[in-house]
């Protein structure tokens, strides 16, 4: 059993962990509510069990047999809940006060200062304890036949039957979506369909729909709200048709990264950690902070994202064409 918790994303990304552990054992997930379709969606995952109260969810675990339990986002209740159901092996976290709940214990690298390996190469730390590995991880996602006729009804609905793109514009920070700005987006999407010619998808949660809608009508022609339109499945089947897809660091990056779709990540905050958390998938390219944030103000604590109101569009437009750029030829 995997135990993930976080934001999509961080769900998402211990997928690999589930990958590594699949040479060995057959896969479930413990995982918050609002993360089980998402969880359904990992191909390396059998099962989905939701994390509720400690001592239920053990009790609810206990008759699975589980062999081993890896907790990659540990909290008390979650490092709980393995020793309360009996499984054997437990790994998980160590330097935290619950870490003698696991029976192997992880020191994670990014706490001793690395700034630069991939998250997924961190997490896979966990399965090594259990002696599993990955040469190239690599999330997955794989949306359902539903989730593909979703997004068809919706491109029928908006009355799109050729090409389009999506921008996704927001990340995990819902306290924050009252100062979240719209003026940058705005020019970016204009700029985006003046560059690419394709009508543009403006996604998001359904809190997000106020702000997806003023990215929208700010911009003008060829750029349409579907913001709380879709489930997290279909976002991933419409990423999958899309030309591309420019996206905030978030889990809807990482999924249409997953999905194949040329993704641009946007990393606007100074304090953001690009190489940590950037977009894998086949076709990727990220987008550094360039304006000048105080180095106190970060994506929980900042004020007025002032970065996110001067986007670096000229950046966002260099790193897109360079992945639309036809691959070259293999020699024969």
């Amino acid at each position: 059993m995997v135990a993930a918790g976080g934001g999509l994303g961080d769900t998402l990304l211990a997928g690999v962990v589930a990958q590594a552990l699949g040479a060995r054992y057959v896969v479930d997930a413990l995982v918050l509510p609002a993360h089980r379709r998402l969880a359904a969606r990992i191909p390396s995952i059998a099962a989905v069990h939701l994390m509720a109260s400690p001592l239920p969810t053990a009790e609810d675990l206990r008759a699975e047999g589980y062999a081993a339990a890896v907790v990659t986002w540990a909290t008390l209740e979650t490092a709980l809940v393995p020793y309360l159901a009996g499984i054997p092996q437990r790994v998980g976290q160590a330097r935290r006060l619950y870490s003698g709940l696991f029976t192997a214990r992880v020191a994670v690298r990014s706490e001793a200062g690395d700034r630069r390996t991939h998250w997924t190469d961190i997490l896979l730390d966990y399965a090594r304890a259990l002696g599993c590995d990955l040469a190239a991880p690599q999330p997955a996602f794989a949306p359902t036949d539903d989730d593909g006729a979703e997004a068809t009804a919706l491109l029928a609905e908006r009355a799109i039957d050729g090409p389009f793109a999506v921008l996704h514009p927001t990340r995990g920070l819902s306290a924050q979506r009252e100062r979240w700005p719209a003026e940058g987006f705005v020019a970016l999407a204009r700029a985006l369909v003046a560059a690419q010619g394709v009508p543009l998808l403006v996604s998001g949660a359904a809190a997000d729909a106020p702000l997806a809608a003023a990215i929208a009508a700010g911009a003008g022609a060829g750029v349409t709200a579907i913001a709380g339109a879709t489930s997290i499945g279909a976002f991933g089947a419409l990423a999958a048709r899309a030309r591309y897809v420019v996206a905030m660091d978030s889990g809807p990056m990482h999924i249409a990264a997953a999905m194949g779709a040329p993704t641009v990540g946007i990393f606007a905050l100074a304090s953001d950690e690009p190489d940590r958390w950037a977009p894998r998938g086949p076709r990727t390219a990220i987008v550094r902070a360039t304006y000048p944030c105080p180095p106190a103000e970060r994506k929980e604590t900042c004020p007025n994202f002032l970065c996110v109101r001067h986007l670096d569009q000229a950046a966002i437009l260099r790193a897109l064409d360079g992945l639309l750029q036809p691959l070259p030829e293999r020699a024969l």
